[in-house]
């Protein structure tokens, strides 16, 4: 067991998440993009601290690998709300930024655990 608030990557994924919500989708997107996008992004930090709360390193690694599978719904979601201009080139090139490096973490952290 890890204490997740100690991992940078949940740092950054939560850090990640608080700038999702603060997009101000049109309401016609309440149940559409805008949740979709916000239950995808939440569900990084989400599984990363989940996964810390097992017992064993194969069950943070596939919690690891679920979170991976959020950080990359949520990179196409980006690009979905950059098209309909739900969101600015500036704020898309920040937030995506921000995606492909909790990905590396994320990676990095899977290999290292696959290592063990």
């Amino acid at each position: 067991m890890q204490d997740f608030k100690k991992l940078s990557v949940w740092e950054k994924s939560h850090a990640f998440v608080l700038e999702v919500y603060k997009i101000n989708f049109p309401p016609e997107e309440l149940y559409g993009i805008s949740s979709q996008i916000r239950r995808a992004g939440l569900s990084i930090p989400t599984n990363i601290a989940e996964g810390c709360g097992r017992d064993s390193k194969a069950d943070l690694k596939r919690f690891l690998q679920i979170a991976f599978g959020s950080a990359c719904e949520v990179e196409y979601l980006l690009v979905l709300c950059r098209d309909l201009e739900y969101i600015d080139n500036e704020r898309y090139l920040r937030l995506e930024g921000q995606i492909a490096e909790i990905k590396k973490m994320l990676a990095g952290f899977i290999l290292k655990l696959r290592k063990e």
